[in-house]
């Protein structure tokens, strides 16, 4: 069996009319000393030196102007910005996860960039540029993306005589049920997160059904056809069989959970393995480091399980009074040196020839091979009320907990969906 943490891809993009970067600002900059930059904890736990580094670049060009930054959460992170949206403090540069911008984008809440100040734009993912996209203009800088991969521990599976990754679902489950009898009802051999949607709705789509489907004109959700129920039915059999810790719990912390040393497996982005690894996470003694091994999670029927294209852009809203000095931030935040820093890290990049690579390399070839079988959100205008209101989070802890049964819990999300999707 392969040694090592085989690396792990992400994946995610948007547009706006931003002047030249590199430029000293002019009047913008005699008026601003000073630019806020949002982003996620992401940036702030796993990469800060790449944030110090696109700082310096940036502090070099622009004299005197400092570069405040702000973290948020993921959960809090939209809350915020519609409040502050609707003054005129706003910050500069704010990174949005590419499922979340299209609410946004037809409120005319960012500025038009220009991607030719942009390094590799014309090689931008085609899932993040569309993210970023609205009516043909841009808004948007693409960021990173991700992939999600599986990764488990070796030293647990050669205790059950498992020397290989699976193949197949088969070779999957029959290597977790070894893994979990051995360990017992304490231990997790898949440790799920049950408000994980990204991996819930690839269960779904695995099995042939979806969380909207667009017709006529109009966006209906599908969470209770037969299909996106049997495939909910087949992600709570992995909770039922194989998670055994808190079931109410969402992923953030996944990876520092991993890194306790109660689990074989996780599903998860593909730089989380890595940092569970980390000396600050990995309370195994060290065992993490050196037993780690990500592959493409194989789906039930046969092939790969449906893998979220995921990602962040990076975006300038429309009332920052800093506009070139933002795009010049980002400018520096997303060139290929830095690139080529978040893929070190378990990314994967923003542009395909940065990308392409990456399929053969052994460390980052999981990830790259997940991204073979693709899924992504219904670009429908009410989507982000869907991922606001956690509907999804919601009937998965649901039906995960027994307060619900997965017909009931499908039925009353559908319900929550049709209500918002087509943007009431």
């Amino acid at each position: 069996m392969k040694r090592g943490l085989t690396a792990a891809v992400c994946v995610a993009a948007m547009t706006a009319g931003i002047a030249g970067c590199g430029a000293d600002g002019g009047g913008e900059e005699a008026a601003a000393r000073e630019i806020t930059v949002w982003l996620t904890v992401d940036a702030q736990k796993n990469w800060p030196e790449l944030v110090k580094q696109a700082d310096e670049a940036f502090a070099a060009r622009h004299k005197g102007v400092k570069v405040k930054h702000e973290y948020f959460e993921w959960t809090a992170k939209n809350q915020k910005l519609d409040a502050v949206l609707a003054t005129d403090e706003v910050p500069d540069v704010v990174e949005m996860g590419n499922s979340e911008t299209l609410g946004y984008l037809a409120k005319g809440a960012f500025a038009e960039i220009d991607p030719s100040h942009f390094e590799n734009s014309e090689q931008w993912l085609d899932a993040l540029r569309e993210s970023v996209t609205w009516n043909g203009k841009l808004y948007g800088v693409p960021y990173y993306a991700g992939a999600r991969t599986a990764t488990w521990r070796t030293d647990i599976a050669e205790e059950v005589g498992v020397d290989e990754p699976p193949a197949d679902w088969k070779e999957l489950t029959a290597a977790l049920d070894k893994i979990q009898k051995k360990k017992g009802d304490k231990f997790s051999a898949w440790y799920q997160p049950t408000r994980d949607w990204y991996t819930g709705m690839a269960f779904v789509k695995d099995a042939g059904g979806d969380i909207a489907e667009l017709e006529g004109g109009k966006w209906t959700a599908g969470l209770s056809s037969p299909e996106s129920v049997k495939g909910l039915k087949n992600w709570k059999a992995v909770i039922d069989k194989y998670m055994h810790g808190d079931k109410n719990k969402d992923d953030a912390d996944r990876y520092i959970v991993y890194g306790q040393g109660g689990s074989a497996m996780i599903y998860a982005n593909s730089w989380e393995g890595a940092t569970a690894a980390d000396p600050k996470f990995d309370k195994t003694g060290g065992k993490l480091a050196e037993n780690l091994e990500s592959f493409a999670l194989p789906g039930t029927k046969g092939g790969l399980m449906p893998n979220f294209i995921g990602g962040s852009d990076l975006v300038i809203p429309a009332k920052s009074d800093a506009r070139d000095m933002a795009a010049d931030w980002i400018k520096g935040f997303t060139d290929t040196k830095a690139q080529r820093g978040l893929i070190e890290k378990g990314n994967l990049p923003n542009a395909k020839s940065l990308l392409a690579p990456l399929a053969d390399d052994p460390e980052t070839a999981a990830a790259a091979r997940a991204n073979e079988n693709t899924w992504f959100v219904p670009m429908a205008p009410g989507w982000l009320q869907v991922e606001k209101k956690q509907v999804l989070q919601n009937m998965l802890n649901d039906i995960a907990v027994g307060k619900k049964s997965v017909e009931a819990a499908a039925k009353d999300a559908d319900a929550q969906i049709n209500a918002v999707i087509n943007g009431g």
